[in-house]
């Protein structure tokens, strides 16, 4: 079967095989898969684009990621946290910007127990009909459990390689079985979930790339993030080469044409390699775009990989920015939050 009957074949049947994935992965049928992936968005995501704020509260982290520029053994960063009150603070100024959905991430830091995050999230909900999302790495069944009664909706923690060997060779803190457990015992508490991986990981493999599409499909998430590997000077990477944009930009729209629903943000990480890319994204599959909105003495410090230059603006401005750029491409700004899809 050629590339594009197998394309054809998994956008019907929304089934495929590790090997129709690589097939697809490894040929040059990029402009076929492209305005499949477009279709499929269009059709079951619609014409919007969501927009959510992200407030990247701490960047002190108990973890060791072999990839990541917070790890705990980079001792040339400057650590911060931001206060309670200052996060709720920085989400009604998003609020009223616009912004439906706040993501609260940070390193995995245990500064920031059960009970304080549970603080943050009634008093964001306090200010509204918001929907949060939580992006704090492994806690046990108990924690995600409470937050999930004080309010929180949604969970980001992407599983970053269906490779287990791979994973834990990375994450010498944690584990593979681990990170996955914590995904099922979201979904099982009836939370939006998001995962995701990266693209051009030293040792990964196209093979690697298709169970991570199909990873993403067994946890059935509501939600997927995937970007290009960044080497951080400061971590046991840096001296590998940058993913490919391109090869991320068919994950993503292979991701799309198979799984249908998900929200699919174009990343930051894709933005940094190539800002073209940003554009090609939402041609590919992508419907979502995040934007900081914490203050910017913190942005430059939550640098898991090398930040980009930034110039200082209101949170206000920036998602005029967003707003004007998203009607410029033909697409409209989504005026919900954004929840999941259901077909």
């Amino acid at each position: 079967m050629n590339t594009q009957k197998i394309i054809d074949k998994i956008v019907e049947t929304s089934q495929g095989s590790i090997d129709e994935l690589i097939n697809i992965l490894n040929s040059d049928c990029d402009a076929y898969l492209f305005k499949q992936a477009d279709q499929v968005r269009k059709k079951c995501c619609g014409n919007e684009i969501h927009l959510r704020a992200i407030i990247e509260f701490s960047n002190h982290c108990r973890c060791d990621c072999s990839y990541c520029g917070i790890n705990r053994q980079n001792t040339s960063l400057t650590r911060y946290r931001m206060e309670l009150d200052e996060i709720i603070d920085y989400a009604k100024k998003a609020y009223a910007a616009g912004y439906q959905t706040m993501v609260l991430q940070s390193g995995e830091d245990p500064w920031y127990t059960r009970e304080k995050i549970s603080y943050i999230i009634k008093g964001i909900k306090k200010l509204g009909d918001i929907a949060i999302t939580l992006s704090v790495g492994e806690r046990d069944y108990d924690t995600y459990k409470q937050w999930k009664v004080d309010g929180a909706d949604r969970f980001l923690i992407k599983h970053e390689t269906a490779d287990e060997a791979l994973y834990n060779s990375l994450h010498p803190h944690s584990s593979f079985k681990n990170r996955i457990q914590c995904l099922k015992d979201l979904k099982e508490l009836g939370y939006q979930i998001g995962s995701g991986f990266m693209i051009g990981l030293p040792g990964q493999t196209l093979d690697t790339l298709a169970k991570d599409i199909l990873l993403l499909k067994e946890l059935d998430v509501d939600m997927a993030g995937m970007g290009p590997f960044i080497p951080h000077p400061k971590t046991k990477l840096k001296n590998y080469p940058v993913g490919s944009s391109y090869l991320t930009l068919k994950a993503l729209a292979l991701t799309r044409i198979l799984l249908k629903r998900p929200h699919l943000p174009t990343t930051t990480a894709l933005e940094v390699t190539n800002i073209k890319d940003r554009k090609n994204a939402f041609y590919t599959g992508a419907n979502v775009i995040m934007r900081k909105v914490q203050p910017y003495k913190y942005r430059k410090l939550y640098e898991i990989y090398p930040n980009p230059s930034i110039h200082e603006k209101s949170i206000g401005k920036e998602r005029k920015e967003v707003e004007d750029y998203i009607k410029i491409i033909g697409r409209k700004v989504a005026n919900t939050r954004g929840d999941s899809i259901h077909l």
